[in-house]
Order: C-alpha cells, then sequence, then structure tokens
C-alpha cells in the first residue's frame, strides 16, 4: 500500500487494505513517527486486530537505505511469520561489514549533483564568483530550480534556501540601509512564474529593496522536466507562450532592469553584476540572464541532426578542444566551470609535469570554458 498523499490520510482505504492481515509494517523515514501513530489510532477506533508496527523494525533516525530495508523487513517477518521463512541465509549488517560508507568510497567514485553539460547557468555562476574575488562576499539568497546546484562545488555560492520562487523574497530580511553590501538572490523562470513575480518581485519594489535579483531564463521549467512556462519561447498549441519575463518586471515598477540574451558572454554577465552591485541607483536591481536548457536543446535538435544524417547531408558538430602547449595548467576553465566533459590528463613529455586541461566527447560546444578562462584571465 502505497500512499499517494500523507495528509489528509484516507481512513476507509487504508482500513480496507488492512482487511484479512494480521500485521502491517509501516516504512516512515524520520522522526516523529506521525503517519503510524495516525494508522494506528484509525485501527483502534475501527476495533480491528491487526498488528501495527514500524519504528520497533526500523531506525528512527537515519536514511531507509537498501540494506537499512532488507535489515527491517527480515526483522518484521522473522517476528510474525517465522514459519513461513527458510533458514536465515546471512546475519544483519553490521558495522564493519565492507558496506559502510567510508568503505564504499574506496571503490565507488563520488557523484556530486550539478549542472548538464553546456548548461547555460554555468556562466552566470562563473561570473558571480569573479565578480565577488573583486568586491568581497556577498550574502546571496538561493531558489529552488536547477540554479540550485550553485551551492556546489566548484561555485559554492548561496547561504540561504527559501521555497519555489521566495530566493529574492528571503533576501528582504538583508534590506539594511547600514548594509555595507547589496544582497544578491536567484529565482528561476518557472519560480518567477509560479510566485517570485508577487512575493519576490512585487514585494522587492513595495518594499524599496536595495538588492540584486537574478531571473535565470532558461525557456523552461527546466527542473520537472522541461515543461513549457509563460516566458517559454517555442509555439504551443494548447498553451499562451512568448510573454516576456522583462516586460512582467517592468509592469512590477523594477526601473533597474537588464537584460542579457548570451549567459554564455561572462565577461557581460560579469559587468552587468558589478553595474548592479555599485550603481548608486536606489531600488531593486534585475538582471534576467537568458538562455535556453541545453538539455532541452539537445532534445529538440538531436532528431533533426539524426534525419539531416539520414538524408545524406553533412552536419557539423560543434566540440572544442584544448591546445596542450598553451594550456598554462592554472586550469580556470575548469574551476570556474566545472564542467562534465573536462578533465586533467598527463602529457608524455619530461620537461613538463604539470597535468593539462583535457576535453572529453561529452562537450557540446557552449564554449563556456574559454569565456571563463579569458574572463579570469589567466589562461
Amino acid at each position: 500500500y502505497v500512499l499517494n498523499a500523507v495528509y489528509p490520510l484516507i481512513d476507509d482505504e487504508f482500513l480496507s487494505f488492512c482487511e484479512g492481515k494480521d500485521a502491517v509494517l509501516v516504512v516512515e523515514e524520520g522522526q516523529p513517527n506521525y503517519i503510524e501513530q495516525a494508522f494506528a489510532s484509525m485501527l483502534h477506533k475501527a476495533g480491528r486486530g491487526t498488528k501495527l508496527v514500524g519504528k520497533e523494525h526500523l531506525p528512527m533516525a537515519g536514511e531507509y537505505t537498501g540494506q537499512v530495508m532488507l535489515d527491517g523487513i527480515g526483522s518484521f517477518l522473522r517476528a510474525t511469520i517465522p514459519h513461513l521463512l527458510p533458514g536465515e541465509v546471512r546475519a544483519p549488517n553490521k558495522i564493519g561489514d565492507g558496506l559502510d560508507t567510508a568503505d564504499l568510497i574506496n571503490v565507488v567514485p563520488g557523484r556530486p549533483p550539478g549542472f548538464c553539460v553546456g548548461c547555460p547557468e554555468r556562466p552566470i555562476f562563473a561570473a558571480t564568483k569573479l565578480v565577488e574575488q573583486e568586491l568581497g562576499k556577498h550574502h546571496i539568497a538561493s531558489d529552488i530550480g536547477c540554479h540550485l546546484f550553485s551551492i556546489m562545488p566548484p561555485f559554492e555560492l548561496g547561504a540561504t534556501t527559501m521555497g519555489y520562487g521566495l530566493g529574492p523574497a528571503s533576501a528582504s530580511a538583508f534590506n539594511s540601509p547600514d548594509a555595507k553590501r547589496r544582497s544578491i538572490s536567484f529565482v528561476g523562470d518557472g519560480g518567477f512564474w509560479h510566485n517570485g513575480l508577487t512575493s519576490s518581485i512585487g514585494n522587492a519594489v513595495f518594499n524599496k529593496n536595495d538588492g540584486v535579483i537574478v531571473i535565470v531564463d532558461n525557456f523552461y521549467s527546466a527542473a520537472t522536466g522541461g515543461q513549457d512556462i509563460l516566458s517559454s519561447r517555442a509555439g504551443n498549441k494548447s498553451k499562451s507562450t512568448k510573454h516576456p519575463i522583462t516586460e512582467a518586471v517592468k509592469g512590477m515598477g523594477v526601473k533597474w532592469l537588464r537584460h542579457i540574451d548570451r549567459t554564455y558572454d561572462v565577461t557581460k554577465m560579469q559587468d552587468t553584476l558589478r553595474e548592479a552591485l555599485t550603481t548608486d541607483e536606489k531600488g531593486p536591481k534585475v538582471i534576467v540572464a537568458s538562455s535556453e536548457c541545453m538539455l532541452n536543446r539537445q532534445r529538440r535538435e538531436k532528431p533533426l541532426v539524426d534525419k539531416a544524417i539520414k538524408g545524406g547531408k553533412r552536419i557539423v558538430k560543434p566540440k572544442f578542444g584544448v591546445d596542450e602547449d598553451i594550456c598554462t595548467g592554472d586550469h580556470a576553465c575548469m574551476r570556474l566551470s566545472g564542467c562534465p566533459s573536462l578533465s586533467v590528463k598527463s602529457l608524455d613529455d619530461p620537461l613538463r609535469d604539470d597535468p593539462v586541461a583535457h576535453i572529453d566527447q561529452s562537450c557540446v560546444g557552449c564554449g563556456n570554458c574559454g569565456e571563463v578562462a579569458d574572463a579570469a584571465v589567466l589562461c
């Protein structure tokens, strides 16, 4: 029995499931065990004899991993139907059995979450990092969406994270006339249309917030699967699209507004952020940074490319490479982008022992690595 929603719980549905069952195990991660208690109350009020268990066999805290579930379900079955089980084939998991995280680190490579190859949001945060190196640290309020990966290496930007569309609204706490530096907040286009237009932009105008708001516009609600939204630039037969975010922001009364229609231009993004953080103009400073989600772009273009190739047409796919003789080994291309297609390799050169940057075949030719290296003026 899988809950479709944790609230409200449907008494009749659960009691129907328990009909004819001697015991039921509730798998509820975390504590307090609200759902288990609610189910126990339902059974008691209905006068049912079904035994309900949960935390007796599963831990109160921690993630319910595969090993934890195997031990918990095994314990439950041994307590309720031991006569139907075969002999125990293995002992329960114990610390030091080789399955602990510390043991697995040595054999399983880490895969931290991050942006896709060619993601147009990488250069936005690369520019932010460069500006902070120049002007100093600022409070950065994050939001829900793909752009939240900015809190992970190599960017590590974002001090707070609120609900969907509430990033800039949370930054209002730092709207103080005594603040030495303006706050920076991010919100995605999906979050902007969800409630950011009113709760974040509208409130910033009304309260004369002097912070900087960056609206990450990738043409879709990308994090949830690439659904169209009001500002999507493609036509939609059943939905109304092509409503610019900039027009909505102007309509809310924002005076200082900049639109960057190609986020891969790191230098322009950097200059615009610097201007927003240093201008004497008061009130919210809004930057709309637009470029199409690379994942959705690839989904759109790959079928067309495949069709053209099958039709006998010659197709040129952009790929970037690294000139090993020019690479200085500073690796700003990686430090300021974190692109998965970038790595390092050693040269078979007795006069050079430092590794050089290397780009693999997953490259989509966005050019971000070259842009950030040039913006950093390092290689």
